[in-house]
């Protein structure tokens, strides 16, 4: 069992938490670069944004920022103001780490169809969370020719209470959408195509809240056991990175999901029947009748009817012979018989 506390280890451990941060900023720069497309759909306007994907895109880009300030600060080799720039990394950090659980949050209220009972107290909850988060931000930070940027004061109560009620707030959505899921699970097995809506929740969606909740559950117990000064917060960076990662799993595969499910046809076709009902309305297709009487054959010409005056419009009625018939007038003196022989219609001699 090695002495914590002593010298020699707290600066080996230094080396060890330097070279951690890096490979976690390599991890999470791969991650960010793969799903990159995802966000350039939006940005070219290709896919329709909501308000929820506020909180995707600050956690994203939230978290990534603060990776990069965590490497300048440890790669820092001239003097610089050290102070802002860790204030700067833990405003970052810890909004990210709030901004993981507001979008498991949205996820749950979507599941409880947005139910004011379970809506109201998240957003109570997410505010404590918020409070504790911003608290936090309470360290001093000084630069050393030697070490480079070194913090030489923080509050670490305030520190463990913030990782402790994350944790425990993402073990109260867990449970949440986990007990939404179960007590309708029957529902979903009775064939009517709830279930398939449902899936994404079921398989990925709640490993996603479980990694969250296990991530903060590291970071929690690393703080608790206090090691020395750095192995007790170790494990802060890679429950902000695993929380993060998972949380925007979550809203991609969610706005993915919806978008290529049946439901996605429902708007597409109700403007298309509108488009359909407004042409139906302008104008009407032409209507060919043609109709066999015993007076001869009479072809009734397209009947439209105006957009402006609604009135209708008949073409007139020709005989066999090219003339109008006169629909007030007798049918009987219509005989084709009796009729004159124009001379369009005569035949040349044999």
């Amino acid at each position: 069992m090695p002495d914590w506390n002593s010298q020699t280890e707290i600066a080996k451990d230094g080396v060890v938490f330097s070279r951690f941060m890096h490979a976690l900023l390599g991890l999470y720069i791969w991650e960010w670069f793969t799903s990159l497309q995802f966000d350039w759909e939006y940005i070219r306007g290709k896919r329709q944004f909501r308000w929820p994907l506020i909180f995707y895109f600050l956690n994203r880009y939230c978290l990534l920022f603060a990776l990069m300030g965590i490497a300048i600060a440890l790669n820092v080799t001239t003097e610089i103001n050290c102070q802002a720039l860790y204030t700067f990394n833990q405003c970052v950090g810890n909004a990210a780490i709030g901004l993981a659980s507001i979008n498991f949050s949205l996820r749950t209220m979507a599941v409880w169809t947005q139910k004011w009972y379970i809506v109201v107290p998240l957003i109570l909850l997410i505010l404590g969370q918020w409070s504790l988060l911003l608290h936090g931000i309470l360290l001093k930070a000084t630069y050393d020719p030697v070490q480079g940027c070194v913090i030489v004061e923080t509050d670490s109560r305030l520190l463990l209470a913030g990782f402790t009620y994350t944790m425990c707030f993402d073990f109260v959505v867990l449970s949440l959408t986990a007990w939404k899921l179960v007590i309708n699970a029957p529902r979903y097995l009775e064939g009517d195509g709830s279930f398939q809506a449902r899936c994404p929740h079921f398989g990925d969606g709640l490993i996603y809240f479980i990694i969250a909740f296990l991530s903060n559950l590291l970071a929690t117990v690393f703080m608790l056991l206090d090691l020395n000064p750095v192995m007790s917060i170790i494990a802060n960076v890679p429950s902000a990175i695993g929380s993060t990662i998972v949380a925007c799993r979550a809203v991609r595969r969610l706005a993915l999901f919806t978008s290529s499910s049946p439901e996605m046809f429902a708007s597409t076709q109700a403007s298309t029947l509108a488009f359909r009902s407004n042409t139906k309305s302008t104008m009407r297709p032409p209507r060919l009748n043609t109709t066999m009487k015993s007076e001869g054959v009479h072809v009734q010409m397209e009947t439209f009817e105006s957009p402006s005056s609604g009135k209708t419009y008949t073409d007139p009625v020709y005989d066999a012979m090219g003339k109008i018939i006169d629909k007030s007038s007798p049918a009987e003196e219509y005989d084709l018989e009796a009729q004159d022989i124009h001379n369009e219609f005569k035949r040349p001699p044999y």
